[in-house]
Order: C-alpha cells, then sequence, then structure tokens
C-alpha cells in the first residue's frame, strides 16, 4: 500500500491478524471477482445482499447495502430484493435483512 492509500475495510478490520485473509480479501474477492465483465457492480451488489440475506448474516449486509447504493441500486430495488426473498430464504432472515437495510439506507 502506498503511503497516501488509506487502508481497506478488511485492512482496517482485521489489520495483521489475518494479513494472508485480508489480501485475499482486497485483491482477489475485490481486486479480481469483483471487476469481471459478466455482471455489472449493481447486479453484484444485489447478488451479494441476496447470499447474504439468505445466509442469515446480519454484520456483512451493512457495508454491502451500502455498496448497493453506491454501486446504483435504489432503496426500493433493495427492499423489493429483500421482500422477494422472504418467501425463498424464510421470514425470519428477511426481517433481520430488513431492519439492517432500514438502518443503512435510512440511517435510522
Amino acid at each position: 500500500m502506498a503511503d497516501d492509500e488509506q487502508p481497506s475495510g478488511a485492512q482496517q478490520a482485521l489489520g495483521d491478524f489475518a494479513p494472508a485473509f485480508v489480501g485475499f480479501t482486497d485483491d482477489v474477492l475485490f481486486g479480481q471477482v469483483w471487476t469481471r465483465p459478466g455482471l455489472s457492480p449493481k447486479e453484484r451488489s444485489l447478488v451479494t445482499v441476496a447470499a447474504l440475506t439468505t445466509g442469515g448474516d446480519t454484520e456483512q449486509p451493512t457495508y454491502h447495502l451500502q455498496l448497493a447504493k453506491d454501486n446504483g441500486a435504489t432503496e426500493s430495488e433493495l427492499v423489493e430484493a429483500i421482500t422477494h426473498l422472504a418467501f425463498y430464504a424464510g421470514w425470519p432472515k428477511a426481517f433481520s435483512a430488513m431492519a439492517v437495510a432500514e438502518q443503512v439506507l435510512r440511517g435510522n
């Protein structure tokens, strides 16, 4: 990392604790996978939010919902995606995801 670069989120969270994991996160996941031409960043974000919702994750969606918004997903698209997932992933998982979405998208 150059002196003027800010540390990545992975570097901030895990720093020296798990340098290989941080490297894979920054270089492979966000450096190679997220930049592949097959899907737009918005589409990748919607898929990621869906995967995190179906897995019942309640920590990572905070970052990925904001990233989805930054990548062009609208609040209504994200709410609709989570609503749709309620019938496939389960109501409790979707409810938890929706609560996180409200915090991220509306600052509540």
